[in-house]
């Protein structure tokens, strides 16, 4: 998900998103399904979420 994509999501579900958080890992849409570079690229930016909370 995009820092655009987050602004859609907030702009259409307001209430439904209050108090909960909504990560951007910044990745682009140029990976194929299940690529292995885009897995390790997911697992990367979560790990680097999840440490800091």
């Amino acid at each position: 998900m995009e820092k655009k994509h987050k602004n859609r999501l907030v702009a259409e579900f307001t209430r439904m998103l209050d108090h909960k958080a909504v990560h951007v890992l910044d990745i682009p849409d140029e990976y194929a399904y299940m690529d292995p570079e885009l897995i390790a690229e997911i697992e990367c930016k979560v790990s680097e979420i999840l440490s800091a909370l």
